[in-house]
């Protein structure tokens, strides 16, 4: 431990002890009134002389001072707190009690109620500035309940609580001197409590529903249930969207990084497919041949004109030239040339019809002159 707390320490032991009584709000609930601890309470508090409100004030009291705030506490808020936490400090010393008005009274006076009357005991026993909860409080405060209880005081706000009426509830213990005023808390309260969840309401049932409320818990229809869960379902959607939206900026330079090493083994292997030499053209090439050769037709046959030979036929596409001119030399050679060619075909022609029986037929004048010849 340090200089400086230990020397704050040895300040704080060298103070006198705080003459204000430890009450039960601070190590326990508050007890409610007709229980043994409260009613021990009571009977040690020495009623008979009536505490002035100056003597109350300046905490020369012989007592703690008895100060009572009651209410509806539905809902129970920071408003209403803070309500008991200045009717706790009003004086110096005060024993503070709270009482609470019952479901029947509250139903009867006001309306109803989100919070039973057992819930609302709890919530205010449970308050850190109540020492003590009076069940089933009175609407209005007569004599004989403030002299059962031993109350010296009742806080409530200084504005007339009427309910609906002309007279303040607290008309008479204002006239007694018994009145001390506390303060509202603006901008919150039971009824703006209520008025939320009103305004809401499609929210509040869609979550409950998700929570596992059935429509009939709920009071709610056939079509609405459904509507409501199918609205649930969308905003699902809409969330697990968002977390992939940012998954995705949170790790969007990893996704380009990889992106890029991979798009060139994705170029490469779509030109290896589809480029000009790639495997998909060779194999529409290859097709496309086979194709033509099987439906393209056959050649038409050639006759050699200068072989003998019968077999090599060939069709030539290529228009025919005329024959060259020749000279009178060569004229007459060819047609020597053609003569002796046209008598051995004749003579060929005539022994094969000798060798067959037939009368050889006449030939034209050169086959006559080679006969006379012979």
């Amino acid at each position: 431990m340090s200089r400086k707390r230990q020397h704050g320490t040895e300040q704080a032991a060298a103070l006198p002890m705080a003459s204000a009584p430890v009450t039960f709000s601070e190590v326990e609930p508050a007890p409610f009134s007709d229980e043994a601890t409260a009613l021990s309470t009571l009977h040690m508090c020495d009623y008979s002389t009536q505490i002035t409100l100056e003597q109350a004030r300046s905490g020369t009291a012989h007592r703690p001072i008895r100060v009572y705030a009651d209410g509806i506490y539905d809902l129970f808020h920071q408003g209403h707190a803070r309500q008991l936490m200045q009717a706790k400090r009003v004086f110096p010393n005060v024993y503070l009690l709270v009482g609470v008005c019952s479901d029947s009274l509250t139903h009867e006076r006001k309306g109803r109620t989100v919070m039973d009357e057992d819930e609302r005991y709890a919530a205010v026993r449970h308050c850190r500035y109540v020492d003590e909860v009076v069940r089933d409080a009175p609407w209005t405060l007569d004599d004989s309940f403030l002299a059962d209880h031993k109350i010296d005081f009742v806080a409530h706000d200084e504005l007339p609580y009427t309910n609906g009426s002309d007279v303040d509830v607290y008309a008479h213990i204002k006239a007694k001197g018994m009145f001390v005023a506390t303060e509202r808390t603006e901008g919150v309260s039971t009824s703006d409590l209520v008025a939320r969840i009103v305004k809401d309401y499609d929210l509040y049932v869609r979550r409950n529903l998700a929570r596992g409320y059935s429509a009939r818990d709920l009071n709610v229809g056939f079509i609405n249930e459904k509507k409501f869960r199918l609205q649930n379902k969308m905003d699902e959607l809409k969330d697990k969207g968002k977390k992939v939206i940012e998954n995705i900026g949170e790790k969007k330079h990893d996704l380009i990084q990889k992106w890029e090493d991979k798009s060139r083994v994705y170029i490469d292997t779509f030109l290896l497919l589809f480029g000009r030499e790639g495997r998909l053209t060779n194999l529409w090439n290859e097709g496309k041949g086979k194709i033509r050769h099987a439906l393209s037709p056959p050649s038409s046959p050639t006759h050699d004109y200068e072989g003998s030979s019968a077999s090599s036929y060939q069709y030539d596409s290529r228009p025919s030239s005329p024959p060259a001119k020749l000279s009178r030399y060569e004229a007459d050679g060819a047609e020597g040339e053609a003569e002796y060619s046209s008598d051995d075909a004749d003579e060929s022609s005539r022994e094969a019809a000798k060798s067959k029986g037939k009368k050889p037929r006449s030939t034209n004048n050169g086959g006559a002159k080679a006969v006379e010849d012979c």
